[in-house]
C-alpha cells in the first residue's frame, strides 16, 4: 500500500511540475499567469512582444525581464511550437508543412506567396468533424480539436521558417482559417487564436486580413459576428439543397436559406464588409447555366465576392473538375449580373496543397477513413 501511495504521489508531482506552454494565451490569460507567480501584469505585454513580434522563444533572451523572472519562467513554462515532420516546396512557390503534434496527430499548414501578399492557410482540427464528399480532409476522419496554442503556433512557426528562408521581416500578411477542420466547430480555441492574430501586441493583423471559412455552422456564425468579426468565407458549392446535402452534409441541418439568412445577419454590424462565397466547380454537378442563374438570385442583396474553385483531384473521390469553358461561361454569367467573381488560381497542386487536398495524418476516432477504404477497395 505504501509503495502504491508513494508512486501515486510521484505521478501527481510530475503532473503539477509539467511546464506550462504559454503559446496561445492572450494578454489577459498571461496577466493571470504572471499574477499566479506573484508578478505584475505588465510582464504579459513584454512576453507577447518577445514571442509574437520578435519571434523569441527562449526566456533567457528576453532581456527586459529581470534575471530572476527569466529563471522562474524557464523552470515553469515553455514556448512550444509544433514540430515540422515534412516540408514541401511547390514549383509555384507554395510551401506546405506537415506538423507533428505531441499526441501523434499531424496537421498541414500551407503558405501561398503572391506579388502583393503572403497568405498562410491554417488548420483548426486534426481531421474534420464534417464529411464533405469532395474533400481529402474529410476522408481522414476526425481525432480532436486543436488548442489555441496549436492554431496560433502554426503562424508562429511559419513566420520563423519563412524569415529563415529570406522572405523578409513580414512574410505573412494574411491568414485564412481554411486548412484541416471546420473552424466554427472548434469555436473557443479558434476565436482565442484569431484574437492573438489581431492583437497589436502580437501579430497585429487587421480584421480584413484574417478570414475564417465555414461550411455553414449557423449558430456559431451569429456568435462570431459579435465576438470576433473577421472576414467571413462561406463554402456554398451548390444552389439546391438536394445537391448541397450530398456535397456538404451539414446542409441537412442548416439548409441554404438558413445559411444565407445568417450571412445577412453577419453583415448587419458593418455595412462595409462583404462575404466571400466559395464554389467548387464540379462537372455535371453544379456548373450549369441554370445553376449560375440560381446563384445570382440567391445572392441578391448580399454584399459578396464569389470564388470559383476548379476542383482539385482527391484519391477515391468520384467528382471531376468542370472543363475550362464551362467555368468561363459560369463566371461570365455571374459577372454580367453584377456579381464580383474570380476563378481561383490553383496553387500547390503538385504537392497536394491545393484547396480540398489537405490531409495530414490523423488518429481517426470516427473510423471513417477505414470505412471509406473498404468502400473503395
Amino acid at each position: 500500500m505504501r509503495t502504491f501511495v508513494r508512486g501515486l504521489t510521484e505521478a501527481v508531482r510530475i503532473v503539477v511540475s509539467a511546464p506550462k506552454n504559454l503559446v496561445g494565451l492572450d494578454r489577459y490569460a498571461l496577466q493571470d499567469y504572471f499574477a499566479s507567480l506573484g508578478e505584475k501584469a505588465f510582464h504579459a505585454r513584454q512576453l507577447l512582444q518577445w514571442v509574437y513580434q520578435r519571434g523569441v522563444t527562449d526566456f533567457s533572451e528576453m532581456t527586459d525581464l529581470r534575471l530572476s523572472l527569466r529563471q522562474t519562467l524557464s523552470a515553469n513554462a515553455v514556448i512550444a511550437l509544433p514540430e515540422v515532420s515534412r516540408a514541401q516546396h511547390s514549383q509555384d512557390g507554395t510551401r506546405k508543412w506537415l506538423l507533428c503534434l505531441p499526441d501523434g496527430n499531424s496537421i498541414e499548414t500551407v503558405f501561398i506567396p503572391e506579388e502583393d501578399r503572403g497568405t498562410l492557410c491554417i488548420s483548426s482540427q486534426a481531421g474534420c468533424m464534417l464529411t464533405c464528399s469532395f474533400c481529402a480532409t474529410a476522408r481522414q476522419g476526425f481525432s480532436r480539436n486543436l488548442s489555441a496554442g496549436e492554431i496560433i503556433g502554426q503562424l508562429l512557426l511559419a513566420d520563423r521558417l519563412l524569415k529563415q528562408e529570406g522572405w523578409g521581416e513580414r512574410p505573412i500578411s494574411n491568414v485564412v482559417m481554411m486548412g484541416m477542420g471546420e473552424p466554427l466547430l472548434n469555436y473557443d480555441a479558434v476565436v482565442s487564436a484569431m484574437r492573438l492574430m489581431l492583437d497589436d501586441l502580437s501579430f497585429g493583423l487587421s480584421r480584413r486580413r484574417v478570414t475564417l471559412s465555414t461550411a455553414g455552422v449557423v449558430p456559431a456564425m451569429d456568435k462570431l459576428s459579435e465576438d470576433c468579426p473577421v472576414s467571413l468565407a462561406v463554402s456554398l458549392h451548390a444552389v439546391r439543397d438536394a445537391v448541397r446535402d450530398e456535397l456538404v452534409p451539414l446542409n441537412r441541418k442548416y439548409p441554404i436559406d438558413a445559411l444565407l439568412e445568417a450571412c445577412r445577419r453577419f453583415l448587419r454590424n458593418d455595412s462595409r464588409r462583404r462575404i466571400t462565397f466559395e464554389y467548387v466547380m464540379l462537372s455535371g454537378v453544379n456548373d450549369s447555366e441554370e445553376d449560375a442563374q440560381t446563384l445570382v438570385s440567391l445572392l441578391r442583396g448580399i454584399p459578396s465576392k464569389i470564388n470559383l474553385i476548379p476542383f482539385n483531384p482527391v484519391p477515391g473521390v468520384k467528382y471531376l473538375c468542370s472543363d475550362p469553358d464551362a467555368i468561363h461561361r459560369f463566371r461570365q454569367r455571374l459577372i454580367s449580373s453584377g456579381l464580383t467573381t474570380i476563378t481561383r488560381k490553383t496553387r500547390g497542386a503538385d504537392i497536394a496543397a491545393a484547396c480540398g487536398q489537405l490531409a495530414g495524418a490523423v488518429q481517426d476516432r470516427t473510423h471513417r477513413s477505414a470505412k471509406l477504404a473498404k468502400t473503395v477497395s
